[in-house]
């Protein structure tokens, strides 16, 4: 059978692999994979991907300057500013991998197509890992006016709970009201209404379903908000559950916003096959670099629940 099988190019100094495996093939089977599971996706910035070439690149990320509006008088000679144009810096400093071998005798044997599931599996366990990170990082760099117990920009007095004897208990009956108190935080911090993101935990969005959702206005449509396999939208928010979100104990940090408060960019780098040294098989074994980084802080929620 191994007669029959198709021989790929591989590296200079490394044998020749006969099998299903194409890196930029398989590279791009995990890539898809990772991308349908995580929520980084849809909540983040990803516009700078196309520029990674390795671990420890920087990104240049271009900023809008903000325009300072003046009132004018007749006959009144005008001010030309020139706006500044601040850059800021997205370092691609982290980096996940994976390594694993294909025995000869499974490889001629095997009546799935292992690749296909080691993509899946490894995508999973990739965003898992990532999501995790990303998700707890990017936490202090919250705006102050933008969580805790004295939130809101303007009135200063919206409780979004603080670690400890502060988090906010959560029920079926007040879930509802504590997810428009971030919205309305983000309103006092100008953030746009348009694209909003909230990503729960899956014990409170069992809450949100339990609530009593007579106001249709508060879907964002005349719908039920269980719909199409997601939890819908809530007061402007896309709501999207997540097991990674920073936990301790019964503690869990909800996190809202706008997909422009934070920059997210990741790229798999290296895809190989090697011949193992020893055992009769063939190592396969990718990295993933990435990186991330709080662009607009105002443009970010959080709430410290438990649940």
């Amino acid at each position: 059978m191994l007669g029959d099988k198709m021989a790929y190019a591989t590296s200079p100094g490394h044998p020749q692999y006969t099998g299903n495996f194409i890196p930029e093939i398989w590279s791009g089977k995990l890539i898809e994979n990772f991308y349908d599971a995580t929520v980084l996706a849809a909540i983040s910035n990803t516009n700078y991907e196309g520029e990674i070439r390795s671990m420890g690149d920087t990104v240049n990320i271009r900023t809008t300057p903000e325009i300072t509006i003046q009132t004018y008088v007749k006959g009144q000679t005008l001010t030309v500013e020139q706006p500044d144009k601040p850059k800021l810096q997205l370092l691609i400093d982290k980096g996940e991998y994976f390594a694993c071998v294909e025995d000869d005798v499974d490889e001629v044997q095997a009546d799935v197509n292992m690749m296909d599931q080691w993509s899946k599996d490894a995508s999973e366990r990739m965003k898992i890992k990532i999501d995790q990170r990303v998700l707890t990082d990017i936490l202090p760099d919250v705006h102050a006016s933008n969580k805790g117990t004295t939130a809101g920009r303007i009135s200063g007095d919206i409780d979004l709970g603080a670690t400890g004897a502060d988090a906010i208990a959560i029920t079926s009956g007040n879930v509802i009201g504590k997810i428009i108190d971030m919205g309305t935080v983000l309103d006092e911090a100008n953030c746009p209404e348009g694209d909003r993101f909230l990503v729960i935990p899956a014990k409170m969005a069992g809450m949100i379903k339990q609530s009593d959702l007579k106001d249709a206005s508060i879907t964002g449509d005349g719908n039920t908000p269980l719909r199409n396999g997601r939890l819908g939208m809530i007061d402007r928010f896309t709501l999207y559950v997540s097991h990674n979100l920073n936990k301790n104990g019964n503690e869990f940090s909800v996190i809202a916003g706008h997909n422009m408060g934070f920059t997210f960019a990741s790229q798999m780098t290296n895809m190989e096959t090697i011949r193992s040294e020893t055992t009769f098989g063939n190592i396969i074994r990718g990295l993933q670099v990435y990186g991330y980084k709080v662009v607009k802080p105002e443009a970010l929620s959080t709430m410290i629940v438990t649940l």
